[in-house]
């Protein structure tokens, strides 16, 4: 469990200005937050196997779509509207000297 000093201390380290007011108010916040994440922790997860997305079924596979290219970049016709344009290289003004 967290205590008034310890939401001042986190405070001043996330750089925020919390007055003894905002403070007591925040302090059973984040002791809930705390909580949550002690339940979390407790979860029996050790027959559990990792999953490669959250999305993934690993009876059902990947719905991911296959890695494949599907267009085409035709650099000319990307340039044609670039103001000045050498050997497929866009030309920009010098920005630091």
């Amino acid at each position: 469990m967290l205590t008034r000093d310890d939401v001042q201390r986190l405070a001043e380290l996330a750089r925020l200005a919390i007055d003894s007011d905002e403070a007591d108010q925040t302090l059973p916040r984040l002791n809930a937050v705390f909580g949550l994440i002690e339940q979390l922790q407790a979860a029996a997860v050790n027959d559990v196997e990792p999953l490669v997305h959250p999305g993934a079924n690993p009876k059902l596979g990947t719905r991911l779509r296959a890695d494949s290219v599907t267009e085409q970049v035709d650099r000319a016709a990307n340039q044609i509207s670039a103001p000045k344009v050498a050997d497929g290289l866009y030309l920009v003004p010098r920005v630091v000297e």
